[in-house]
């Protein structure tokens, strides 16, 4: 072998080593990128799972702080036991000033605190006064329970009008009198509660205690009142007044009444009806006449806040149930029998809404009595009044209101007698 051959044999293997040496450590290169590439997108995939867990961690934390701090479901009361609460009315101090053209009314009178129709005097001398009270301020408790599949509930509810117990000299101090005591269980109410024959969402609204009670069904009394859908029916306390003659009250039958109610966005309307024994003991006899009456009654939307609210009653010895007992049931005839006693009348007003909270309220009220010409020529043939109101809630449940009112009574002689009166009032409700 030539010189010449060995160097290039030579040559040749040295350039195979060098190419295969630089081959292997490009593929080694290539294997380190491929293997920094899988370390990189590993890295991210660690990274991305990182963030999934946060993200459970979170909605669970979230979910948990919403768990913890949502608030309960509100009570309206609260609770002892299986038995709900509630404690609720309002403090009503009112300022009256009041003038009559005919006689006084005395200061011990229920009569200085809101407007009693049959009370205003006739045949004396001009009288004016002012009196401020918050006998009108009220309260009432409330419990219910779940029984059975139902709901047995009870309230009570005082005021202070018309307290036999105290007086101006120094204290002010007066007795609660009961207003309304009943439970209900499912269709049944059973106690003291407003009659059955009253629809009282026709009492106007007023800066007053009660405002147009002339025409107007109004009593609170005992019952037992069933309710099915839109009919009502009640047997309530009985009582027998008798206008020209002591006599005993001395009913054996309840007065029954029947109702029917419709409501919807026009708002409520109510019939009813009322039929009553009038019998009384007269001492040397016992006497016994049939009464019954009729109203249709309620509140009527206009336009999106006004409000009409209505009143009309008719019969024959209705007496106690309207204008606040401005006449009697029965009269006692020359021959000695019991006579009911007609009389109708009823009421409308009209609440208008207007600025933010504020709102006025007016209207008239009569009763109308057809009196057996035998009576006395001083008892009451009708009563009237026409009221105008502005209430205004200046805060949250406290109402300030302005009210005139002007009533007249008048006998069968013809002769009557006027009140006027201004009333100033602060409620606060709560």
């Amino acid at each position: 072998m030539s010189h010449t051959f060995k160097g290039i044999l030579l040559s040749s293997i040295a350039a195979g080593l060098a190419f295969g040496a630089q081959a292997e450590e490009a593929s080694l290169e290539d294997r380190i990128a491929a293997l920094e590439a899988m370390v990189s997108e590993l890295k991210t995939e660690l990274a991305e799972e990182r963030a999934r867990k946060d993200d459970v961690v979170r909605i669970e934390r979230t979910a948990n702080a919403e768990q913890v701090e949502a608030p309960s479901p509100k009570v309206d009361g609260f609770l002892v036991g299986d038995t709900t609460l509630k404690f609720g009315g309002f403090i009503d101090a009112d300022v009256h000033v009041t003038s009559l053209s005919d006689g006084a009314i005395t200061g011990s009178s229920i009569a200085r605190d809101f407007y009693i129709p049959g009370s205003t005097p006739i045949g004396g001398s001009e009288t004016t006064f002012t009196d401020f009270t918050a006998e009108p301020s009220r309260f009432f408790l409330a419990a219910s329970r779940p029984v059975g599949d139902k709901t047995l509930s009870a309230h009570i509810e005082m005021d202070f009008l018309g307290s036999g117990q105290g007086n101006e000299l120094v204290s002010n101090s007066y007795s609660p009198r009961l207003r309304r005591a009943f439970m209900t269980y499912g269709n049944w109410l059973v106690g003291q509660e407003w009659s059955t024959f009253q629809n009282t969402s026709a009492i106007p609204e007023s800066a007053s205690f009660l405002i147009l009670p002339d025409g107007m069904i109004f009593v609170r009394q005992p019952q037992i009142r069933y309710t099915s859908g839109n009919w009502m029916f009640a047997v309530e306390n009985p009582n027998t007044t008798t206008l020209n003659a002591g006599a005993r009250d001395e009913n054996l039958i309840p007065d029954v009444v029947a109702r029917y109610n419709l409501s919807g966005d026009f708002g409520n309307i109510s019939f009813a009806g009322i039929a009553r024994q009038l019998r009384a003991d007269f001492g040397t006899s016992e006497e016994e006449v049939f009464g019954y009456g009729l109203s249709v009654s309620g509140k009527m939307m206009v336009g999106e806040k006004d409000d009409i609210r209505f009143n009309l009653v008719g019969g024959e010895g209705i007496g106690r149930y309207v204008g606040l007992a401005a006449s009697r049931s029965t009269a006692l005839d020359p021959n000695g029998d019991l006579e009911a006693i007609p009389s109708y009348g009823g009421l409308i007003a009209w609440r208008h809404p207007f600025g933010k909270t504020a709102r006025f309220s007016g209207g008239y009220s009569g009763l109308f009595i057809d009196n057996p010409s035998y009576l006395p020529a001083t008892v009451t043939s009708s009563v009237q009044s026409v009221f105008g109101a502005i209430l205004w809630d200046v805060a949250p449940n406290v109402t300030l209101g302005t009210e005139l009112m002007y009533g007249l009574r008048e006998e069968e002689s013809g002769a009557d007698g006027s009140i006027t009166r201004f009333t100033f009032s602060t409620k606060y409700a709560f």
